[in-house]
């Protein structure tokens, strides 16, 4: 049976084969021609470390779940995992798309982070399911979540490079970032709201975790909606990215802090 205790050599393996892709990728020199072949060569050896990186995550997900018997995505420990799985796949696909070397360092550090919590913090897994969680909207609506969350990581990682004056239009590849994190966002919204109308016979409930959900919607929509007017700096832009980042860590784990909290229907584990 697949336990807890054997994530560290899962998470440090990632952590490690992230490292090596990352520094692969900043080692590549900035005067040479992206068509050369030393370039293509870090580019392919760093790809090939943080694809096999996400697979090493991807497979520890798998044992816990077939361990388990049910999706790990109930305790606060679950999604910091898959929040640094989805983080790798955020971080490599901007890489690969817009070849920023910096972003995989980034992105590693950001999954490196949640991975060393799960490790000092390992938590006690059981295979049951409370009833408010044993809905068909249960895994689409967590790892929806989870997934914009890492996509808007990157988006926020982007901000604090414009905000630090990288030489380079970061918008431009910020604005992918975060019409792909809202859309998917935005499904997490309308799929939590008919798993709540399933389990609690309303849609919305102004729960604290539901409020700061909507905050964190409306944030990034705002940011949209300025950028589509084209009248707004890009360095408030940048702080507005920033800001909108805020919130959806308030969202995500901030709200368990709060005393209005402590009697939240989404809190399912202390």
């Amino acid at each position: 049976m697949m336990m807890w205790d054997s994530f560290i050599w899962f998470g440090l393996s990632a952590v490690i084969l992230a490292t090596a892709g990352a520094v692969s990728a900043l080692c590549a020199n900035d005067h040479w021609s992206a068509s050369s072949f030393r370039y293509r060569k870090r580019r392919s050896v760093a790809i090939i470390f943080n694809v096999a990186s996400v697979l090493v995550l991807a497979s520890f997900i798998v044992l816990m779940w077939i361990s388990l018997r049910r999706p790990p995505l109930r305790t606060m420990g679950e999604t910091r995992l898959w929040y640094s799985f989805f983080a790798l796949i955020s971080g490599l696909f901007t890489y690969v798309r817009w070849r920023y070397k910096w972003i995989l360092s980034f992105s590693t550090v950001l999954a490196t982070v949640f991975i060393l919590i799960n490790i000092l913090r390992p938590e006690i897994h059981d295979q049951s399911l409370m009833p408010a969680l044993q809905s068909p909207w249960f895994i689409p609506h967590v790892t929806v979540y989870m997934f914009s969350y890492s996509v808007l990581g990157c988006s926020f990682l982007l901000a604090l490079a414009g905000l630090a004056g990288s030489g380079k239009d970061v918008l431009g590849a910020a604005d992918t970032l975060v019409y792909i994190g809202m859309a998917f966002l935005t499904f997490g919204m309308l799929s939590g709201s008919l798993w709540a109308k399933d389990a609690w016979g309303h849609f919305w409930n102004w729960d604290p975790k539901e409020t700061w959900a909507l905050v964190t919607w409306l944030c990034y929509l705002a940011y949209i909606h300025l950028r589509m007017f084209g009248r707004t700096a890009d360095k408030a832009l940048c702080l507005l990215l920033v800001f909108s980042f805020i919130c959806l860590q308030m969202c995500w784990w901030g709200v368990n802090y709060l005393p209005t909290a402590q009697d939240s229907i989404h809190v399912y584990n202390k």
